[in-house]
């Protein structure tokens, strides 16, 4: 095995014999062998033991043994104790718990220590029982992939080595390993796989684990082509504007798989399986006006399109008063420009150019409210803001950040729509204030 261990860190570039790494050693036959064949491969190593308390005096043989590995091995050794109280503190299952507090101090010792990374002794087994995990939990494609030799600072030399070899691998040179008796206890759910489902599995079916792992490494590599093809699809048609996502219906509604499309652009911001199942009924029954929440983001169904923002943070209403040059909102900046004499009026939506003359200061601009009406330029008759909105077609999740500009309790401007006929400008404006927007 040590030939083949050694073959196979060098064709996968593993480990760099220039370079120290930390060994997560449990004292198990798995991590003792990894240790055992990093020596023979002359790969250099720091030695990590957790004892967590659990099984009183086991635990400190286990402390006990893995120390006196590293002096024989002549290597530096890492002690963490854990107060085992902290499993009765927390909601998490103790193996979550364990493995957190395991890798988090990993992490810090690496750091600390300046290691290339963690060494931990996962093999062929562990990794058909991480599918099958992951497959119960209910995963994706990307649960179906495994582990990986390499994972940011994480390495698992072992992956492709079986259990058998590896108990083949330690007898035949006589070392010593410590067994957890915990390890026999099928309520863990990976040792329920380890100890009641793999061996069935293999009785019936000899080269049933094998066929296994090669059928998942075809779904990995179809998990890889469709990832870029995927990449494709959401470069062509996630179109990103002002700080928003937009996805046009016709660019998914009627392709197949357009559940992944969905869940794989929209996890990132929150959104579970079961939401795009919702988003996408609310879409094809044509439901325009919908909104769905996570904490931080906001996704609208509109009419023809998906947006998907920000969830709008509360901000104060602001005071401008008439001396002031710039206005800074969360929905954009604003230079305010002080114009005499002639003038060519600003058609842009974004700005505004008002007749300074007819403004009572403080002006000041908030959110819009129920209620809320102006003279659009150009009516004669006042409408609502709300319904001034629905004729835009702006959709919800725009509408929240909507803000208007008030002169006493008047409307002026909503802002980026309409300015108030009252307030505009003509042939008898001597002063105007002009909003010019400089930035989003």
């Amino acid at each position: 095995m040590v030939s083949l261990f050694i073959e196979h860190i060098r064709i996968k570039n593993l480990l760099d014999p220039q370079s120290t790494y930390l060994l997560g050693l449990s004292g198990g036959v798995d991590s003792v062998a990894l240790g055992y064949l990093l020596k023979e491969a002359n790969i250099n190593f720091e030695v990590a033991h957790v004892n967590y308390g659990l099984r009183g005096e086991e635990s400190d043989g286990d402390e006990n043994f893995v120390k006196n590995l590293a002096e024989k091995w002549g290597i530096p050794f890492h002690l963490k104790k854990v107060d085992s109280k902290i499993f009765e503190l927390r909601d998490s299952s103790i193996q979550m718990i364990a493995r957190d507090i395991r890798y988090d101090w990993f992490e810090e010792l690496i750091g600390l220590r300046n290691l290339q990374g963690v060494l931990v002794a996962h093999h062929f087994e562990d990794q058909i029982e991480t599918v099958f995990l992951n497959l119960l939990r209910g995963t994706g494609i990307e649960g179906l992939y495994g582990m990986s030799d390499r994972r940011g600072k994480i390495i698992r030399p072992l992956l492709p080595f079986h259990r058998a070899e590896i108990l083949k691998f330690m007898t035949s040179y006589g070392y010593q390993w410590r067994e957890d008796s915990s390890n026999l206890k099928s309520e863990y759910k990976r040792n329920f796989l380890r100890n009641e489902v793999l061996p069935l599995i293999e009785a019936k079916f000899p080269e049933g684990i094998n066929s296994l792992d090669n059928s998942f490494k075809r779904i990995k590599d179809t998990g890889k082509a469709f990832f870029y093809l995927y990449d494709l699809w959401k470069d062509e048609f996630v179109l990103h504007q002002e700080g928003y996502q937009m996805l046009e219906y016709r660019s998914f509604i009627n392709l197949p798989g357009k559940h992944s499309l969905l869940y794989y652009w929209l996890r990132d911001y929150g959104f579970g399986i079961s939401d795009v199942e919702n988003i996408l009924e609310t879409a094809e029954n044509g439901l325009s006006g919908k909104v769905f929440y996570t904490r931080e983001f906001t996704l609208n169904v509109d009419r023809e399109r998906l947006i998907l923002g920000k969830t709008d943070i509360e901000w104060e209403p602001v005071n401008i008063e008439r001396a002031d040059i710039r206005l800074d909102l969360n929905i954009g900046r604003y230079d305010l420009l002080h114009v005499k004499g002639d003038f060519e009026i600003d058609k842009n939506s974004e700005n505004a150019m008002l007749d300074s003359d007819k403004l009572s200061f403080p002006l000041v601009v908030r959110r819009w409210e129920m209620g809320d009406k102006l003279v659009p330029l150009g009516m004669k008759s006042e409408k609502k803001v709300s319904d001034l909105l629905i004729d835009l077609k702006v959709p919800l999740i725009e509408k929240k950040k909507v803000a208007v500009l008030l002169s006493g309790n008047e409307v002026v401007w909503v802002l980026g729509y309409r300015i108030s006929d009252k307030f505009k400008c003509d042939s008898s404006t001597k002063n105007i204030l002009y909003f010019k927007k400089i930035s989003s």
